[in-house]
């Protein structure tokens, strides 16, 4: 890629894999993996775990401390991989505004397949009910957005080859 990525966002809705294809890309990479959940005030986790959707009110704090943290990384001159939702092509503008490259990966899977994912997901505070709400709200990357779509392929490491040829595809398109 003409300008070398400094951060790498996993996103798409929840139970789409974004996790699992951070965790492979960390130990590929050897980046430093942030969860995007982990950086929910109390109040949000609250919300989500009542099945109440979170407003943008809600999501603008959240969005805002992970390009931060992103930023702070890249003062340090150390890349990352973020997972987050990033639904919306303005929280994407949001995380854009971290300093250094921030380069998209928006994973997609049927709502059918999240669904069976999500019910069988243990210790995390988002509901399957809140699924729709999710695909309501999402605007897939634009043509003028730094990133790329990959669908979900049945294992997590066909995910993955999928990612690295996303990725290569995009490097090479940029050269």
């Amino acid at each position: 890629m003409s300008r070398s990525v400094e951060h790498l966002v996993l996103m798409g809705v929840s139970g789409c894999g974004k996790t699992t294809a951070a965790l492979n890309l960390h130990n590929a990479l050897g980046w430093p993996v942030a969860e995007a959940d982990d950086f929910h005030p109390e109040a949000n986790i609250g919300k989500m775990s009542r099945g109440i959707a979170l407003t943008d009110e809600d999501r603008w704090p959240w969005l805002e401390s992970m390009r931060d943290w992103m930023s702070e990384r890249a003062a340090d001159g150390v890349k990352t991989i973020v997972t987050c939702s990033a639904l919306k092509r303005s929280y994407r503008d949001l995380l854009s505004g971290a300093q250094g490259r921030v380069f998209f990966i928006h994973l997609l899977a049927q709502p059918e397949e999240l669904q069976e994912r999500m019910a069988h997901r243990e210790g995390h505070f988002m509901p399957p009910s809140l699924l729709p709400s999710q695909f309501a709200a999402l605007e897939p990357l634009s043509d003028d957005e730094d990133g790329v779509t990959v669908v979900s392929r049945a294992t997590p490491e066909e995910t993955f080859e999928a990612i690295l040829a996303a990725l290569e595809q995009a490097s090479a398109d940029a050269g």
